[in-house]
């Protein structure tokens, strides 16, 4: 029997993906979903509990870090009102975010006595913050192994947003309910970075299929 392993959920198509890929290598799945502050967090927390796979996958857990950001001027913490406001990538930094998430992440699993951690994250061509860079991604190997036990796997790390949506077909999760728009807390913007790398993967393996 396989030690469980602890996975990194936002309802977003990666980490659904990585949840469906465990379960269908009959891998326990103890989800974790943080709610950072982010404003679309119940749309994503909603999201979530609909789309992560029912065998192998245990009830997610939410567990609130919002204090850290509070008063940060990010637009994925203060939602804008797209009709008055022009968003720039630029003003979807959330300081560290990432390194926060893998480290909480990590602290979790150790507290519960598992051994890895697992994550979405891939190579994104429109992530700005160094720490969603390959380098970065690539190197937590060796940070955590000064650190603790706990290693983390992200097992699509090197992948394509279109190999992401090309793999979640096969294993048949549910693409158009997962969410992950970073400017609209409840209805896809189809304009934000999150977005437009989504539906142009969408629209490369449907013309592609």
């Amino acid at each position: 029997m396989t030690i469980p392993v602890l996975l990194l959920c936002s309802g977003g198509l990666d980490s659904t993906t990585v949840a469906y890929w465990l379960a269908a290598q009959h891998i326990e799945v103890v989800p974790i979903f943080f709610d950072y502050g982010q404003h679309c967090v119940e749309k994503e927390w909603d999201t979530l509990r609909r789309v992560l796979p029912t065998c192998g996958v245990l009830a997610p857990e939410r567990i609130n870090i919002s204090g850290i950001f509070r008063g940060s001027p990010s637009r994925l913490i203060v939602e804008p009102d797209l009709w008055t406001e022009h968003v720039d990538d630029e003003d979807l930094y959330v300081p560290y975010r990432t390194m926060l998430l893998l480290t909480a992440g990590a602290a979790c699993a150790q507290t519960r006595g598992l051994e890895t951690v697992y994550a979405g994250f891939i190579n994104s061509n429109h992530a700005k913050e160094i720490d969603c860079s390959t380098a970065f991604l690539n190197g937590l190997d060796s940070l955590a192994a000064g650190v603790g036990a706990v290693r983390f796997a992200l097992p699509f790390r090197e992948w394509s947003k279109a190999q992401v949506v090309r793999e979640a077909m096969r294993l048949k999760v549910p693409v158009g309910v997962t969410y992950s728009c970073q400017l609209l807390s409840d209805t896809p913007c189809g304009a934000c970075p999150n977005c437009v790398e989504r539906l142009n993967a969408i629209d490369a393996v449907a013309g592609a299929g």
